[in-house]
């Protein structure tokens, strides 16, 4: 009798894949974008910042920022390249993201973002829209501005389940 050729290795079925568990969002999904929503202990008038901030926008300006976080949303973040409309930030603002829309007359329009991978109750990661601010062609925001921002968000991280609109 002669030797069997084939391959004594235990073959695993083509049609059945491992199934990994998850325990949470992962940074290569797809992300939802919502807006932080003020808690009533902090401000009684539940102020949403990031929708309000862009209903003053330019319509343009509205229209592109909102172009950008479905495109980044969708990218996941991390894989959209951004073409300077999506930036990560430095230094104080490590952690967070900016949707970067010039205006007319060169006025700068930034839309400040977190992504958040701990929300409770959340089947994706969120893009968080936390607030934005604008100001005049080569000016810089002040570091106090940037602080409110930080604020912002630290208020919006205080609580899980999340303060979203």
């Amino acid at each position: 009798m002669s030797p069997d050729q084939r391959s004594r290795k235990r073959r695993t079925n083509p049609g059945r894949s491992q199934q990994v568990v998850r325990t949470r969002p992962s940074s290569d999904d797809a992300h939802d974008v919502v807006y932080f929503k003020r808690h009533h202990a902090d401000d009684s008038s539940d102020a949403v910042p990031g929708q309000e901030f862009l209903a003053g926008c330019p319509t343009k300006v509205r229209a592109t920022m909102r172009a950008v976080l479905v495109a980044v949303a969708a990218a996941p973040p991390k894989r959209y390249s951004g073409g300077g409309y999506w930036e990560a930030m430095k230094d104080d603002m490590t952690g967070w993201f900016e949707v970067r829309v010039d205006g007319p007359k060169r006025h700068h329009y930034r839309l400040f973002c977190r992504l958040d991978y701990e929300a409770e109750d959340a089947t994706k990661p969120l893009l968080v829209v936390i607030t934005g601010l604008d100001k005049p062609f080569r000016t810089e925001l002040s570091d106090s501005d940037y602080a409110g921002v930080r604020q912002l968000g630290d208020e919006y991280l205080s609580r899980n389940p999340r303060s979203i609109a």
